[in-house]
């Protein structure tokens, strides 16, 4: 008679527990997972997140900047024409700024094709074009004669080196480390609307009956009154 009672009373543990556990699962909201994964689903229709695109728009400003400092500089040494062919048709490694310019376009080409086109996710290509720049600007610093040809010998090699180093930082930590954590978000937030789907929309509260402590004690004294009666008739 002992043994019942304790297993009445695992039972009623083990009831309430489930309909605890149950309870957490119906917290999730179905109209909430779905917003996200249908905000995360347009991103990725959008075919490039925010932050790759301004990574984008700075690649294109480094070579629009890097033109404009050329043109200025062409246009102080003579005229443009003067010094375009100069440059251009004579060009002459220790003292032409065109090599600076086709470096500029040539980081905008590799990291437009990779990251704007290919849309990758690696940091070679930004590696690449940095390594190929730093090296360039230092061979073209300690050999070259731009720091007689005035405060443009200074400012093109500076401006492009910097600019170079700020398009690595910010693909290295803004949007590479950005765009796998929401991958991982969109992840999280499709597994969570697969188990919400796995439960039925019907259940409820009221499905899920525990029954109360005091039920519990009538039974069980009940059970003791019935087989007490046996021993006041003897």
């Amino acid at each position: 008679m002992n043994s019942l009672p304790a297993d009445m009373e695992n039972a009623l543990t083990g009831s309430q527990s489930s309909h605890a556990s149950l309870r957490d699962v119906h917290s999730i909201n179905p109209a909430q997972l779905m917003a996200r994964i249908e905000s995360y689903e347009g991103r990725e229709k959008k075919g490039i997140s925010d932050v790759r695109r301004t990574f984008c728009l700075f690649v294109t400003f480094d070579l629009l900047f890097v033109t404009l400092l050329w043109i200025i500089e062409l246009n102080v040494n003579g005229g443009i024409e003067n010094t375009l062919e100069k440059e251009v048709v004579q060009y002459d490694f220790y003292s032409s700024y065109f090599d600076i310019f086709l470096l500029a376009v040539f980081r905008f080409k590799v990291l437009i094709l990779a990251y704007a086109v290919c849309r990758l996710r690696h940091w070679w290509a930004i590696a690449l074009t940095t390594a190929v720049t730093s090296a360039f600007l230092l061979a073209k610093v300690i050999l070259s004669k731009l720091f007689s040809q005035g405060a443009f010998g200074y400012v093109l090699p500076i401006i492009s080196f910097i600019l170079a180093w700020i398009e690595t930082w910010f693909l290295d930590f803004k949007v590479l480390p950005q765009e796998s954590e929401e991958e991982n978000r969109l992840l999280i937030v499709q597994d969570a609307s697969e188990r919400a789907a796995l439960i039925p929309g019907g259940l409820s509260d009221g499905q899920f009956y525990s029954p109360p402590e005091s039920e519990a004690g009538s039974e069980e004294a009940e059970e003791k009154q019935d087989s007490e009666k046996p021993l006041l008739e003897l």
